[in-house]
């Protein structure tokens, strides 16, 4: 019966991921394999017969791939153009030190060249580096050294990424929280303040004619004439003695002391008819517009105080876009909160319902760019791969954000659920199919393939750590998803993504991974053409 069970891909599939996820809880010195340790069981379980269909496992590469580009895309621009030159450069060492490790080989041990290719594609677990190899070299050798480099290349890269903060002697939590401090910085944190008006320079002038928005960067919440309390607009005049509730950074309430007069300790009260309300935005139809173009206090008596977008509270300018999700602090009357909220739709439904039509429209988009052939010369041509494709359209949907009625983002619930289903589905896939032939291939070829394929996967990741982190001072999970990146390792990312919270590995991983694809497609072209 139990063998007849698992010859049903589902029971063996969910198997598979329930004994993954036992063997990953156990920890050994405070380390542990977390999802990684799928696609140790899947090994096993290929070696005995068993596998999983392709189709399952392509489908889980393609939810994993799109969901990563769709919650890096939005930081990955602004990476690329702060540290894009330092990435390119440490995937140029990472791929040119794994071929140059394999052409040491192909000299020092005779092996051929169709070999050496399909070594280097196996080592960095690149399909699209056999695809070139096999078109390059016309040769099934190739193919035959993919397969034997192949499974080393998955299960060393996945190693090495969960030693490597135990081998630099970085505690992986502290770091992380260290990093996202130094990302909040960028971000001073919003307080409120009470201020008098006392300098005599700004009495009797609008809030309008003081500009004081854009002098201070503070926001006016309301104000209170003698007995009488309102939210300002631009018209608002201002008089001694008036008393100001202010929202803003530390400076710029400093400023807006300089302008006023004196800060108090004192509380301006909300009126009976005034409240402050958080609202959600949810509507489609206010995605991508700044809060200037809107214009809230002019069409309904309100003021937004703050907007709080990823956990960061952010100083709410004309220029600042709406994106989905912000959650917005508002002050003004219970009428024009109310016509605001169905403005910006305060829907928590609809931030928790997962529209499936982008994800699908995404996929199909991302797998025709993956088709696209681009000839540079006749002995030279790039396809991005499926893998390419759909990580490639989903950075680019992710940081447009909104297409018409089209909303490419989606919760982060939803996103960590199918990237989560299509990391299993995938490493139990790859798994499987590597360990039907892992034993065969290693008795079959010898050792010296085997070693060659071991090598040129760990020399370029040594490599990587020792200019990233010790040349180009790369904080750790910055380099742990550039490793994975420029090894060209989804199982490197998966593991990367289980160590910590921060999408900063997802983030440096999209940034070098097309480059890394571009650079070793083109290493094993010129290998296979110029080299006998």
């Amino acid at each position: 019966m139990l063998e007849s069970l698992l010859h049903s891909s589902y029971f063996a599939l969910f198997l598979i991921i329930a004994l993954g996820f036992m063997l990953g809880r156990i920890k050994i010195r405070g380390l542990s394999l977390d999802v990684s340790a799928v696609i140790f069981i899947a090994l096993l379980f290929g070696h005995f017969g068993v596998v999983i269909p392709n189709a399952l496992g392509q489908f889980g590469l393609v939810l994993f791939i799109f969901t990563i580009g769709i919650q890096a895309g939005p930081g990955f621009f602004d990476s690329f153009k702060s540290k894009g030159k330092t990435l390119i450069a440490l995937t140029l060492l990472v791929v040119g030190s794994a071929c140059l490790t394999g052409l040491i080989f192909k000299y020092a041990f005779g092996i051929k060249t169709a070999e050496i290719v399909g070594l280097i594609a196996g080592s960095l677990t690149s399909t699209p580096g056999l695809a070139a190899a096999i078109d390059s070299t016309h040769s099934p050798a190739a193919s035959i050294a993919y397969g034997i480099a192949y499974p080393f290349g998955v299960i060393g890269v996945i190693l090495f990424i969960k030693l490597l903060p135990n081998i630099l002697r970085i505690n992986i939590e502290e770091e992380t929280r260290r990093l996202e401090a130094q990302a909040t910085d960028k971000y001073p944190i919003l307080e409120t303040g009470t201020f008098r008006i006392t300098n005599r320079n700004i009495f009797d002038k609008s809030v309008q004619q003081l500009k004081v928005r854009s002098m201070t960067g503070a926001v006016i919440s309301r104000i209170k004439q003698g007995d009488v309390l309102q939210i300002p607009s631009a018209q608002t005049v201002l008089h001694e003695g008036d008393l100001v509730k202010a929202v803003g950074n530390g400076k710029s309430l400093d400023q807006l002391t300089l302008l006023l007069g004196e800060r108090i300790n004192a509380e301006v009260p909300l009126g009976e008819k005034q409240e402050i309300e958080s609202l959600l935005v949810t509507n489609k139809q206010v995605i991508n517009k700044t809060l200037g173009n809107l214009n809230l206090q002019a069409a309904f008596g309100c003021t937004i105080t703050r907007v709080r977008r990823s956990g960061i509270d952010l100083a709410p300018n004309p220029d600042l876009h709406i994106k989905f999700g912000d959650k917005l602090v508002v002050v003004g009357n219970k009428d024009g909160l109310e016509q605001l909220g169905r403005l910006f739709g305060n829907n928590e439904k609809k931030l928790s319902d997962t529209d499936f039509f982008p994800i699908a429209t995404g996929i199909v988009l991302g797998v025709l760019v993956g088709k696209l052939n681009i000839s540079f010369s006749d002995s030279f041509s790039f396809s991005p791969g499926l893998t390419g494709g759909i990580l490639i359209v989903a950075l680019i949907l992710s940081a447009v954000g909104k297409t018409g009625p089209i909303i490419w983002s989606m919760s982060a619930s939803a996103n960590s659920l199918l990237r989560q289903l299509g990391l299993l589905l995938f490493l139990a896939e790859v798994g499987t199919s590597a360990g039907t032939t892992l034993v065969a291939t290693f008795q079959q070829s010898g050792m010296m393939l085997f070693g060659a394929g071991c090598a040129i996967t760990l020399v370029p990741m040594i490599v990587a750590v020792v200019a990233g982190h010790y040349i180009f001072k790369i904080n750790l999970l910055d380099l742990l998803g550039s490793i994975a990146g420029s090894m060209t390792s989804t199982p490197g990312l998966a593991a990367a993504d289980s160590m910590t919270d921060s999408d900063m590995p997802s983030i440096a991983y999209a940034t070098v991974y097309p480059i890394a694809m571009v650079f070793l497609i083109l290493f094993i072209q010129l290998i296979a053409t110029l080299i006998l």
